[in-house]
């Protein structure tokens, strides 16, 4: 199984930023964009995120920059078990990485997140395959 790449932005307004990329000719996965973020896949194992700048402020840990000064992006990366997120966390922490926020366990969902030697977040993401995700949050 090939990991998946999603990519995480910070938008001011949905509805603007879906009426450009529509224009572009994407489409949204409405089972996970709402009011707040919108999910577009860009390829199989690529999805951009995007989500208002206060939903964008819980994933950056922290006030939404402006991005040409600061963090612009989460990049997620799924794992196929949920061992593999601290196993993947731990080998980053070992090689120089620092811990961005603390993890988030939803059962169904688990995640931690670090910063690499440059500063950039990423976000090791486990998902149950036998519990589909009722919602965008």
């Amino acid at each position: 199984m090939s990991p998946t790449l999603f990519v995480n932005l910070a938008v001011a307004e949905i509805s603007r930023t879906r009426g450009f990329f529509e224009g572009l000719g994407f489409v949204f996965d409405e089972m996970f964009s709402d009011g707040s973020t919108l999910c577009m896949p860009v390829t199989p194992n690529a999805v951009v995120m995007m989500h208002r700048s206060h939903r964008f402020a819980g994933y950056s840990a922290g006030p939404v920059p402006d991005p040409a000064v600061g963090r612009e992006t989460v990049l997620a990366i799924s794992v196929p078990a949920r061992s593999d997120v601290d196993r993947r966390l731990d080998a980053a922490l070992h090689c120089g990485a620092t811990v961005l926020r603390p993890p988030t366990d939803l059962g169904f969902l688990y995640a931690r997140t670090f910063c690499d030697l440059d500063g950039h977040a990423w976000e090791v993401v486990w998902t149950d395959p036998r519990r589909p995700a009722t919602s965008a949050c």
